[in-house]
């Protein structure tokens, strides 16, 4: 198995535990973590192959399914060991997030053949399972927390897109690209790193 397979696999799992991690703070029962977890792990990469007109990955190769599966089963009896489980859920999201947003770019180039097509599905697959699961549990949306999300998978795809483009080896690019989305983000955790915010001007309701 390649380097690129391992962050598909890497991909999948880490958000299926992400979202097996939003299911225990919610309390749900074993099938929940499933559905969760198979949610979180599949979400961005499905929507990716829908737009790219490919098989949808998960329907091709099962495996992925029962990746989740295990990851939710085995969180579900584990979570109670973890001493802050929003805090995991983040950080498994981070390293998720940084590998799909690499491997989504990898595959649009394949497909398309166009970088920013290629940069696009990076950002979509690297971003949606978050979103998803945010929405499915009620948690509040890492859309709406003021440290950088959306950026990190986007100048990670950027960044693998234009080492390929430059010639370098497949690996060595997204090695770079995997760490610059995985820098960015884990900086906006630890940090706080935000971009500038939109301000209502004086006056105005900011709700209008």
């Amino acid at each position: 198995m390649d380097a690129l397979a391992l962050l598909d696999y890497a991909g999948v799992s880490l958000f299926a535990a992400a979202g097996a991690l939003s299911a225990s703070r919610k309390q749900l029962d074993v099938i929940g973590f499933v559905f969760l977890a198979t949610v979180t792990g599949i979400g961005g990469g499905t929507a990716r192959d829908l737009i790219l007109g490919v098989p949808v990955f998960w329907v091709e190769e099962h495996a992925f399914i029962a990746i989740c599966a295990l990851t939710a089963i085995g969180t579900y009896f584990t979570a109670h060991l973890l001493e802050s489980r929003y805090r995991w859920l983040l950080w498994f999201d981070a390293v998720a997030l940084a590998a799909y947003g690499v491997y989504g770019a990898y595959k649009g180039l394949e497909v398309t053949g166009s970088p920013i097509v290629a940069v696009v599905m990076g950002t979509l697959t690297g971003t949606l399972g978050g979103i998803l699961r945010d929405v499915l549990a009620n948690e509040p949306s890492v859309l709406l927390r003021k440290e950088i999300y959306i950026s990190a998978p986007l100048a990670g795809a950027a960044v693998f897109v234009l080492a390929d483009i430059a010639g370098l080896p497949i690996m060595i690019s997204a090695g770079a690209g995997f760490l610059v989305a995985f820098g960015i983000r884990s900086g906006a955790l630890i940090f706080g790193w935000s971009l500038p915010q939109y301000q209502s001007r004086p006056g105005r309701d900011p709700q209008r």
